[in-house]
């Protein structure tokens, strides 16, 4: 799928967030917490392996067969007393939620944190349809202030110092400019606690759906969402139809896995499970459920990219993901950073708009090895990958720099497949490449390699960070058929307390 609008030039947002010191702190102090809070919580949980293997299973389950399990969740949910809505469509969701503000005479809405509403671009379409949404979340709501989108699946104004906040805070709310956290949180406090009551409506996000009785999961820290779903006259939850899972049973496994992953807890403050409508006088007097697609079912129809609607957006591959600790989220250009952003953006908006994203990544494998539902990242990536390459070569929606050069690149990996797949070839290329290391050391000096990058520029990206390893002067092969044994000063056996030694022909 190639759709053309504005390109994500993530290349240059690299660039200029490589720049940025402060930001370069922030993320280096969210990894290091981020990673010793998981790894303590870890410690204590002895079936973690298995969890993440049941986990998949009922993600797969559900993902096999969701047509029935959508329509099993909303057959349950209204038959508790909610309304339940389908959108096809960003337009379609958006339309939806205007027209239920506009119903209840709802010109104030508070929010829950809800990546989903980001994606939407709920706030601005709520905006221009004249209604004020407020953001309760206490990092979102400082983003609203700022106008700025969240950098962090979890963490959403992570990118920001407390001396930032502080001076936001003055400049909005008229607080002393040295005010701590504290203060600060207290003038959000003072600022938000009125708005929920104040509020007609409440819009919240939706962290699974149980098909089995059309219950509703939200999981937060702050209470927040509990305000938000409980105190405005009607409560309006968007889901993303990735959210369902076929029973209440399976929600103790994703209990255990989400914290843990995400924030390094062993369970998140406030659990919030929402069936229908509560006994008259408590609570809502109207749950509406809007049930999103908006690209996703586009995902299911090939067994690699359905594994991306598996994702329960815990952020853990963002906390490991050597690209995501130097550029951060706003480098992505889209609401879902990181490496499982490289993956959804591109499948949801069109490779067109995103296909500098699926090469932001080393392939190390560390988002894979951390996913609580063993979503294999690095397959997505080279999937997409190759549908970008295949796309570049026909499609004129895609700009030049865009992606990688595929000229290029497809030339060196068909010099290199065939070189590696004939013996007398592969002689050949490394004696060529050895007289041409002598030459460049005789003609550039000791520096050859860092030179080198300066005079043929598809090396320079590689050299300006990384040593060149010369060649040996002689190959392993010309020593063995000479029966030269090279002089091993130390070996892994060594270490061991053993010493072995073989020539060649001998065999252990």
């Amino acid at each position: 799928m190639i759709e053309s609008s504005a390109a994500i030039p993530f290349a240059d947002n690299a660039h200029e967030a490589l720049a940025d010191p402060q930001l370069q702190s922030a993320l280096t102090g969210l990894a290091a917490v981020s990673r010793e809070r998981r790894r303590l919580v870890l410690a204590s949980t002895n079936d973690w392996e298995s969890l993440r293997d049941r986990a998949r299973a009922i993600k797969d389950e559900a993902l096999s067969h969701l047509d029935r399990y959508l329509a099993d969740f909303a057959d349950h949910a209204e038959a508790a007393g909610a309304t339940v809505h389908w959108a096809s469509t960003a337009d379609e969701a958006r339309a939806i939620v205007i027209a239920l503000a506009r119903q209840y005479d709802a010109t104030t809405v508070v929010k829950s944190k809800s990546m989903l509403s980001e994606e939407l671009e709920l706030n601005h379409a709520l905006e221009a349809a004249g209604i004020s949404p407020i953001e309760t979340d206490l990092g979102e709501w400082i983003l609203q202030l700022a106008h700025e989108a969240p950098s962090h699946i979890v963490v959403p104004a992570i990118h920001k110092t407390h001396a930032e906040i502080a001076r936001l805070f003055t400049a909005t709310l008229g607080t002393p400019p040295d005010a701590d956290a504290a203060m600060l949180t207290a003038a959000a406090r003072r600022i938000l606690r009125p708005a929920f009551a104040q509020a007609r409506m409440g819009i919240s996000g939706v962290n699974f759906g149980i098909a089995e009785t059309g219950s509703i999961v939200i999981l937060e820290n702050e209470g927040n969402a509990r305000l938000s779903t409980s105190v405005p006259r009607v409560h309006v939850a968007l889901m993303g139809i990735e959210k369902i899972i076929p029973r209440f049973a399976d929600l103790d496994v994703f209990l255990k896995l989400l914290p843990r992953s995400g924030t390094g807890q062993r369970l998140t403050v406030y659990q919030s499970i929402l069936t229908g409508l509560a006994t008259p006088g408590e609570g809502p007097e109207a749950l509406h459920i809007v049930i999103v697609d908006n690209g996703r079912s586009r995902m299911l129809a090939h067994p690699i990219t359905r594994q991306s609607l598996a994702c329960i957006r815990c952020g853990a591959c963002l906390n490991v993901c050597p690209v995501y600790q130097q550029v951060g989220g706003h480098a992505y250009g889209s609401v879902y950073p990181g490496p499982i952003g490289a993956v959804i953006t591109p499948q949801l908006n069109g490779l067109g708009h995103a296909a500098q994203l699926p090469y932001a990544s080393s392939l190390c494998g560390a988002c894979r090895d951390v996913c609580p539902v063993k979503i294999d990242i690095p397959a997505l990536l080279l999937h997409l990958r190759a549908q970008i390459a295949d796309s570049a070569a026909t499609s004129t929606s895609m700009q030049a720099n865009d992606v990688p050069s595929h000229v290029i690149e497809r030339l060196s990996f068909t010099l290199f497949r065939w070189t590696m797949r004939a013996p007398w070839a592969y002689r050949a290329a490394t004696g060529a490449a050895r007289l041409g290391q002598r030459v460049a050391r005789a003609v550039l000096g000791p520096r050859w390699a860092q030179r080198l990058g300066v005079i043929a520029p598809p090396l320079r990206q590689w050299t300006a960070g990384r040593e060149l390893r010369p060649l040996a002067s002689r190959s392993f092969r010309d020593m063995w058929m000479r029966h030269e044994v090279p002089n091993v000063t130390a070996s892994t056996s060594e270490t061991e307390g053993q010493t072995r030694t073989s020539t060649p022909g001998s065999r252990s």
